[in-house]
């Protein structure tokens, strides 16, 4: 399995938590901070019993909190991480208490609650999910400056999980017991569905938990994107226990639901920003495979395709002549005397010369599905699909006429005052079948190759064609200068 280094900053927990986003999470505080002034004076009122708000409230958070473990399992799977692995640990915490909490509410699946606990079951396990995932996010925030090792065996990932989602779980079921078989162990809280006096009590015990979470992750610094968003979540989750375990007067008060609307959106906050930012990170890979893929068939040089991408080029297009039976030209290009150019004027003038080759040769060939590529070295190669010799011949002779035009000083070569190149040209007509295509591309190849040889043999600065054909190849010159066609010169 292949890793990302943490300093590559494509997850949550490394990215650098930008100003826009720093303000954003601010202003989520602030507008759930002046909800709370608002209405915390009427946490005491009185409201109608809403039977499927619970089991609405309880569902969303069960599902929320275990796709937000989920996504933290996955980052520390590549981080290794402690600090994620430990935040993860407390979603799912959250989310088998609050499984566990609904289970015992009363009224919920059966008059008592579904585990036939006592009248105290419910808020105690309410109150050891909030001070439980608070004291997770203490964890949290004193092992997130530890670092990170991407480089361990996934293995020991899979392993390192397993024990953490058993002893999360292991921690819910003794704590369940605790809050149902072992109640008589606990203070009384409740008197029907009002607090008693040990509630705030414990309320007051629990809050500051939550609180010192928040003064932890604040003086440790929101670093990543995650580290701003748990702070957010814990800040919520301050005013949350306020509203509903504090300030309010029982059951069904206003306190009592707002506090878990709080809950709500403090659990929806992470998963909502990690599924955002995942679709972005994506969006980004996407591009970024995209500018690879370019990259990786982009002679870097000159911004033409590459050998690789002629070659696959060639494949494809060999393969579809062959279907279609069509014809198939292929231009060889050469610098005539590069080496002496480039050692005589310097690499960064032979850069710029193979460079404005380059721009003739793709503003000479323009229809569609025609590959201009740098073939190596100094050497430059055209692929024409459905074009036969005639029409490869005529782009040859204009090619040669426009590179001559560029009148680029060339003090060192012996056929001309300025730059010039030689061609060898090579087309197939795959409507006769003949034994060269048994052999491949590299039979047009080959073809051309020869016929750039024959081209610098002859003085350069010309172009020799090569027809493969049934009644045999031959091959005819064209001289830039001259402007005409000589006669054939040679069989093979």
């Amino acid at each position: 399995m292949d890793f990302v280094s943490p300093d590559d900053g494509v997850f949550l927990s490394t990215m650098p938590a930008t100003r826009s986003q720093r303000r954003l999470a601010l202003a989520v505080v602030l507008i759930a901070t002046v909800l709370f002034l608002a209405s915390a004076p009427f946490a005491k009122v009185q409201l109608q019993r809403v039977d499927g708000f619970i089991p609405a409230y309880e569902t969303a958070i069960v599902i929320f909190d275990l796709i937000t473990a989920i996504l933290l399992f996955g980052q520390f799977a590549f981080l290794r991480s402690r600090a994620i692995l430990v935040l993860a640990s407390g979603y799912l915490f959250t989310s088998t208490m609050t499984l566990a909490h609904a289970l015992s509410f009363p009224g919920l699946f059966a008059p008592q609650g579904l585990l036939g606990a006592g009248p105290q079951t419910t808020v105690w396990l309410y109150v050891f999910w909030h001070v439980g995932f608070a004291l997770f996010v203490i964890a949290f925030a004193l092992l997130k400056d530890e670092g990170t090792q991407p480089y361990a065996a996934n293995r020991s990932a899979r392993t390192e999980i397993a024990w953490s989602v058993c002893l999360v779980l292991v921690a819910t079921v003794l704590l369940t017991l605790l809050a149902t078989a072992g109640q008589d162990l606990l203070p009384p809280v409740m008197n029907g569905n009002q607090y008693g006096p040990g509630a705030y009590l414990v309320a007051l015990g629990a809050w500051p938990v939550a609180l010192l979470a928040l003064a932890i992750m604040l003086q440790r610094g929101p670093r990543s994107v995650l580290d701003l968003w748990v702070m957010v979540v814990i800040s919520v989750q301050v005013l949350e226990v306020a509203l509903s375990a504090t300030l309010n007067g029982g059951r069904f008060d206003l306190g009592f639901y707002l506090g878990r609307i709080y809950g709500l959106m403090s659990v929806s906050v992470v998963p909502l920003v990690l599924l955002i930012e995942h679709g972005r990170l994506y969006g980004q890979l996407v591009a970024k495979q995209r500018e690879l893929r370019r990259l990786s068939v982009a002679d870097p040089l000159t911004a033409i395709s590459n050998r690789r991408s002629f070659d696959e080029a060639l494949e494809r297009e060999w393969r579809e002549a062959v279907t279609a039976r069509t014809t198939l030209g292929l231009l060889l290009i050469d610098v005539d005397y590069f080496k002496p150019f480039n050692d005589g004027y310097g690499h960064l003038t032979g850069d710029r010369c193979l460079r404005l080759v380059a721009e003739v040769l793709s503003g000479g060939a323009r229809r569609a599905g025609e590959t201009i590529a740098r073939y190596g070295g100094d050497e430059f190669v055209i692929l024409l699909p459905r074009t036969d010799a005639d029409r490869a011949s005529a782009l040859a002779r204009h090619l040669c006429k426009r590179v001559g035009e560029m009148s680029l000083p060339h003090a060192h070569s012996t056929v001309a005052s300025h730059v010039t190149i030689s061609i060898g040209v090579a087309t197939i007509s795959m409507a006769h079948q003949t034994n060269q295509l048994a052999a491949g591309p590299t039979v047009l190849i080959e073809a051309a190759d020869r016929a750039l040889y024959a081209a610098k043999a002859a003085g350069r600065n010309r172009a020799v064609e090569y027809v493969i054909e049934p009644g045999g190849p031959g091959d005819r010159t064209y001289t830039a200068n001259a402007g005409t066609w000589p006669s054939v010169l040679a069989k093979s």
